[in-house]
C-alpha cells in the first residue's frame, strides 16, 4: 500500500475501527479473518482498513477476502480478483445462483433481499468452516445499525439492533463489524480517496427495498431537526456498544 498521505475520512475509518476493535476485543493473536466483500463501498473500505490495522496492531492476524457472487453478472467480480492479486491478499471468489433463486417461485414467503442474504450468509459460514477461519467480518456501518433498528421496530415490533462482535457456533466463529462507528458519508469519501474499484449492483431489487424506504423516511425527518440524526446515531451506537460489553462480561 505504500506510505500514502491519508485524508480525514480515511484516517477516521482506520481510527474508528481500531477503537471498536480494542473496546470489544474483536481480534486476538493468530486470528484468521474472513472479510465478506460484496463489491460495494462498505466492504471495500473494510478490507482496506483491515490491511492498515494489520500493520498497526502488536500481533499477527490473517485476512482472507470472501466474495459470493449472487449470479446476476458472472464477471462483476473481476476488479476484486485483480485487486487481491495486486495487494497480495488471499481470497475465495465463487459464482452462485442465490440472486435468481431469491427472485424465483422458490422464495414464496420472504422478500428477495432477505432470502438472498440468508443464502449468502449460510454460504459464508460454510466457507469459514472450510478455511478454518476464526472471524467473519462484515462492512456494516452506523447507518446500517440505524436502518436495522428501525426495520426491526417497524416490521417486527422488536427493539433490536445489529451486533458489533458476536459469537456463533459455540464460540468457534466471531462475527464482527469493525466499521459500526463510522457513518456512510465518511465511508463514501474514503472509498473515493482510496480509488477502490467498486462495481454496480445488478440486482433488480437493489434500490427498491423496504430498508431503503425506512432510511428515506428517517432522512426526511432529519431535515426538520438538525440534531436528530446525530442524536439517533450516537444513542444507538452507545446502546449497541453497551449490549456488546454486557454480553462479553457474562
Amino acid at each position: 500500500m505504500g506510505k500514502e498521505q491519508l485524508n480525514y475520512a480515511q484516517k477516521q475509518c482506520i481510527a474508528s475501527a481500531g477503537k471498536l476493535m480494542q473496546t470489544t476485543g474483536m481480534l486476538y493473536p493468530g486470528a484468521r479473518v474472513g472479510v465478506a466483500v460484496s463489491g460495494g463501498m462498505d466492504s471495500w473500505v473494510l478490507l482496506q482498513v483491515l490491511l492498515y490495522r494489520q500493520r498497526i496492531v502488536p500481533f499477527h492476524f490473517e485476512i482472507m477476502a470472501l466474495h459470493v457472487n449472487p449470479g446476476f453478472n458472472p464477471d462483476s467480480h473481476a476488479p476484486l480478483l485483480e485487486w487481491l492479486n495486486r495487494n497480495g491478499v488471499s481470497g475465495h471468489v465463487e459464482l452462485t445462483n442465490h440472486g435468481p433463486r431469491a427472485h424465483s417461485p422458490e422464495n414464496r414467503r420472504n422478500s428477495p433481499c432477505f432470502y438472498c442474504a440468508m443464502l449468502r450468509r449460510k454460504h459464508l459460514f460454510d466457507l469459514c468452516g472450510k478455511y478454518s477461519l476464526t472471524h467473519l467480518a462484515f462492512g456494516h456501518n452506523a447507518d446500517d445499525l440505524v436502518g436495522t433498528f428501525y426495520m426491526n421496530l417497524y416490521e417486527g415490533g422488536r427493539v433490536e439492533g445489529m451486533g458489533m462482535c458476536e459469537d456463533f457456533f459455540g464460540g468457534r466463529l466471531k462475527v464482527i463489524r469493525p466499521l459500526m462507528l463510522v457513518e456512510k458519508s465518511v465511508i463514501n469519501r474514503a472509498v473515493k480517496a482510496w480509488e477502490l474499484p467498486l462495481w454496480s449492483n445488478p440486482c433488480p431489487s437493489a434500490f427498491n427495498s423496504r430498508r431503503s424506504e425506512v432510511m428515506d423516511e428517517f432522512k426526511a425527518l432529519c431535515k426538520n431537526n438538525k440534531n436528530l440524526k446525530s442524536n439517533v446515531f450516537n444513542g444507538l451506537i452507545r446502546w449497541q456498544l453497551d449490549l456488546t460489553r454486557k454480553a462479553q462480561s457474562k
